[in-house]
């Protein structure tokens, strides 16, 4: 039997699950990140590798990871866990582990999950979007991941969606990723209403005018943001993911808002919740 290892390498956490070949679970385990140390990453990797592949000998392991790899160079580009910019990442990984391996970025990973075992499995073209520390978004089509022909399709989260904008930590001004990832909701929150608060506080807590204002803003960023990605990409259906899919308004008023924008006198694109939770990264890596 060809066992399924899955490694999601996540800004705060490492999982690791084991499939058999009918994708059940055999077991799994998470452990917290190691912060700012690429070393340790690799150790920690090779560590849960050998742990959940005690006694098994026929098995693929597949890596989550936050960014991609150039094929320019091969090394980590686009990754918003920044001491993975520029490493061998997949070479290192294979010299310790002593096995070939397959790598995607999260987003791609979250996409071929959704489309294979979750909410997206009835469908063809499948747009899977990350929202949480990061912006980011995995197509799918016909149950395959489309790179694109240097490896950035879906990255939707880097798109301009104001010009002279906010900085990103890419080197660009006024990025979807600064405008609706958790950390620049929470920022521009502060900003408007003095208080640090993390986002599940702040959508218990939307009743005054700044509140208003805040919502207002978000809705139409995340609006103008995907709409862009229907007129280019048209997809059957958009799947949300990360932490901030577990917003509510998204789904009415955010779901208004993108078919607004659209250049079209027809918009039914579904945007649905995605089914696997934050699980989804770790078995779209058994799946590569």
């Amino acid at each position: 039997m060809l066992y399924k290892l899955g490694i999601d390498l996540g800004g705060t956490k490492i999982e690791a699950i084991l499939l058999d070949e009918n994708l059940n679970t055999i077991q799994r385990k998470r452990i917290p990140t190691p912060q700012n140390d690429y070393h340790q990453i690799l150790n920690t990797i090779s560590s849960l590798a050998a742990d959940l592949l005690e006694n098994i000998e026929d098995y693929s392991i597949g890596i989550c990871t936050p960014g991609a790899i150039s094929k320019k160079t091969g090394l980590i580009k686009n990754s918003n866990t920044q001491c993975l910019i520029g490493k061998p990442l997949k070479e290192d990984l294979e010299n310790k582990l002593d096995k070939k391996i397959s790598m995607e970025n999260d987003a791609n990973c979250f996409a071929i999950a959704e489309s294979t075992m979750g909410a997206a499995k009835e469908f063809d073209v499948v747009f899977g979007v990350i929202m949480g520390t990061g912006v980011g978004g995995g197509i799918v089509i016909d149950g395959k991941i489309h790179q694109g022909r240097t490896n950035i399709a879906g990255e939707w989260g880097h798109h301009t969606l104001h010009q002279n904008g906010n900085n990103c930590y890419c080197g660009k001004q006024g990025c979807v990723e600064t405008y609706i990832s958790g950390p620049a909701l929470e920022k521009r929150w502060k900003e408007l209403t003095g208080k640090s608060q993390n986002m599940p506080e702040i959508i218990q807590n939307l009743e005054n005018s700044k509140a208003k204002q805040w919502k207002d803003e978000f809705l139409e960023n995340f609006g103008f943001g995907l709409a862009n990605v229907i007129d280019i990409l048209d997809p059957d259906v958009i799947v949300l993911g990360g932490g901030l899919s577990n917003i509510d308004f998204l789904y009415t008023e955010g779901k208004d808002s993108v078919y607004h924008k659209v250049f079209s006198d027809l918009v039914d694109t579904p945007i649905l919740k995605n089914k696997l939770g934050d699980s989804a990264g770790v078995f779209g890596a058994a799946l590569l």
